[in-house]
């Protein structure tokens, strides 16, 4: 089995991007799993403006696709929040060998029933 899982893009303009995950474990969990494809939104990179989340039973962390991941932000068990980044201009790809502006999911701590609901504002360079 597989967790279940979706991912849909809200808005994908010239220059904004908003994009909606939710996951519900079979305890399998996600391990770096491409969730941002910059490629495919037009874009070569985007900065993170805000994250809205409800995590229930796991963490996810975000991170920046390289050749070894640059950890962006950990989304704690049993929360909903929302992270405002835009007052200092936006969580910034800082990724270094490998960059490919892609984001990536991985889940820590999952069991079956466990899930997340995730929105991610962006703001996109253009390719």
């Amino acid at each position: 089995m597989a967790d279940a899982v979706a991912s849909q893009t809200l808005l994908n303009g010239p220059r904004n991007c908003v994009m909606k995950f939710t996951n519900l474990s079979d305890g399998t969990g996600e391990s770096a799993v491409t969730k941002v494809d910059v490629s495919a939104l037009g874009y070569s990179r985007v900065r993170i403006d805000k994250i809205h989340y409800t995590c229930s039973g796991m963490t996810v962390r975000l991170l920046w696709d390289a050749t070894a991941d640059v950890p962006i932000f950990e989304l704690g068990p049993d929360k909903t929040s929302t992270l405002d980044f835009t007052h200092f201009g936006g969580l910034r790809n800082n990724a270094g060998d490998g960059v490919t502006g892609d984001i990536n999911f991985t889940t820590v701590g999952h069991s079956s029933g466990d899930s997340y609901s995730i929105i991610l504002e962006m703001v996109g360079t253009p390719a």
